[in-house]
């Protein structure tokens, strides 16, 4: 049966629609793709998602129901985190969609959200011990453990889109500017300093170290095959983030156009969290992972049937 995965986030909408083998539980993908409207945009807790964020997300929703039905999905699981958690419209958001679209979307806490991305990042990497970083727009989930036991699991407040818009003024960012904001993610993830005990493999999932790989890998397009797996160095990390620092979000659209659309504003402050987590655990880099929490949600069905 075919079964399609909407991840709602703060600055991505992603689907996945795959085929299920009940029988021996693999999954086949045959659409992958995302939108970026951004329903976080200027977002404060408590505060309403505004009504163009609100266009710009049923948008994406008419066109991925559109290609739900084209693919006779069976089931479809839609999961939203922080921005939807945040939000004071949440729950008139999800009666639009339930009304418009029969789709049923599960607004999930921090903690769930970081068990779906485990599920999802660590599916496809074989280790003993994982730290999965999934950076999103407006939370940060960290989580530590093994495929049958989670040690750690956190959700931070803080995503892309969150510390960009918080300490990021000018387009390309002051010195003083990128020194805060690196203050400011060092302080978010104190608690991560020397935390866990040597020998895990970090996995980093989400659009900012997938972007990053693409980057690395010179790629102009969207290569899954390329990407997933990929590794990205400390080095290569930092580098990346003296390179963004001195251009303008445009320009690094320019460079990127497929890549970076949606992203180019925030992609600088996603690399600055990757590294400054790499730099807390320590690490000296990361395998990286599309595979979040559209998957976990798909890999967590299964494991109920």
């Amino acid at each position: 049966m075919n079964i399609a995965s909407i991840d709602i986030g703060t600055n991505t909408i992603l689907l996945l629609v795959s085929n299920i083998n009940t029988i021996d539980g693999k999954i086949k993908p045959l659409v992958n793709m995302y939108r970026m409207p951004r329903i976080g945009k200027g977002l404060t807790p408590g505060g309403p998602i505004s009504s163009d964020r609100i266009k710009a997300m049923m948008d994406v929703m008419d066109e991925y129901s559109s290609i739900i039905k084209s693919q006779n999905c069976s089931l479809v699981i839609a999961k939203a985190t922080s921005a939807m958690r945040l939000a004071s419209n949440s729950k008139d958001i999800i009666s639009r969609v339930h009304d418009k679209y029969g789709i049923d979307i599960s607004v999930i806490s921090g903690q769930e959200e970081a068990r779906l991305s485990f599920l999802g990042a660590t599916s496809a990497v074989e280790a003993e011990k994982y730290v999965v970083i999934d950076v999103g727009g407006g939370s940060t989930e960290i989580i530590y453990g093994s495929r049958e036991n989670i040690l750690f699991s956190k959700s931070f407040l803080g995503g892309v889109v969150s510390f960009t818009e918080k300490h990021l003024r000018h387009d390309p960012p002051l010195k003083e500017e990128t020194m805060e904001l690196e203050r400011a993610i060092e302080e978010r993830f104190l608690e991560l300093k020397d935390k866990f005990p040597k020998g895990f493999s970090v996995v980093a999932v989400a659009g900012t170290p997938t972007s990053l790989s693409c980057v690395r890998q010179g790629l102009q397009h969207y290569d899954e095959d390329k990407v997933e797996n990929s590794v990205l160095t400390l080095g290569d990390i930092n580098q990346m983030a003296e390179d963004f620092s001195k251009v303008p979000s445009k320009k690094i659209l320019e460079l990127y156009p497929e890549i970076m659309k949606g992203r180019e504003d925030v992609i600088y402050s996603g690399t600055l969290i990757l590294k400054n987590i790499l730099k807390l655990l320590p690490a000296e880099g990361l395998i990286v992972s599309g595979r979040g929490i559209r998957y976990g949600a798909l890999i967590d069905f299964m494991k109920n049937l």
